[in-house]
């Protein structure tokens, strides 16, 4: 079994709750922008290990081709099969969607990301952008910890690769933040 979902990463801040000393208003910088990128993560509740994506946007073209880089990366066909569970967003249920040989799908009900292992692995990014501007999309996504691999084209399309694991991070320490 593996996870599924997406995290929208751009200009805007994740605005937290800071410290400041008695008396004093926290002050942040925000710069109004309207760009974003998308980050598809895969998760192996188990095992801990992650597949990412980095897209501009999400729709139905780009998460089929992403389900088939999927496939090729983990060797699925008939006899070697994965049951991925995936929230009900539009471009995940369409009739449209290119299912590859030897993925399944399984939908959560709607409104539940506490079912959803994969909504564990986003306060990772989350955290390292918290109360943050970047300039651009390029600082956002470093500012985030996503060091591009060589593979990452000029569209803005960065196929599979394993984030979190670089980082020595498994499952057991999501789950104790």
């Amino acid at each position: 079994m593996w996870c599924e979902d997406e995290l929208i990463l751009g200009l805007q801040p994740k605005a937290r709750r800071v410290w400041t000393q008695l008396g004093q208003q926290p002050v942040a910088n925000v710069k109004t922008q309207y760009q974003w990128l998308w980050l598809y993560g895969f998760l192996h509740p188990e095992s801990g290990e992650t597949y990412f994506w980095i897209l501009p946007q999400v729709n139905t073209e780009l998460f089929s081709r992403v389900l088939a880089d999927l496939a090729r990366e983990f060797d699925l066909n008939q006899s070697k099969r994965i049951l991925l569970v995936l929230d009900l967003a539009g471009w995940h249920t369409t009739d449209k969607l290119v299912l590859p040989e030897g993925i399944d799908l399984f939908f959560l009900p709607s409104h539940s990301p506490e079912l959803q292992p994969a909504e564990r692995l986003w306060p990772l990014t989350n955290e390292a952008i918290a109360n943050h501007s970047p300039e651009n999309l390029d600082e956002a996504r470093t500012s985030a910890g996503l060091s591009l691999p060589e593979n990452y084209g000029a569209a803005g399309i960065c196929s599979g690769f394993n984030l979190f694991s670089r980082c020595g991070l498994k499952l057991e320490m999501l789950n104790h933040h």
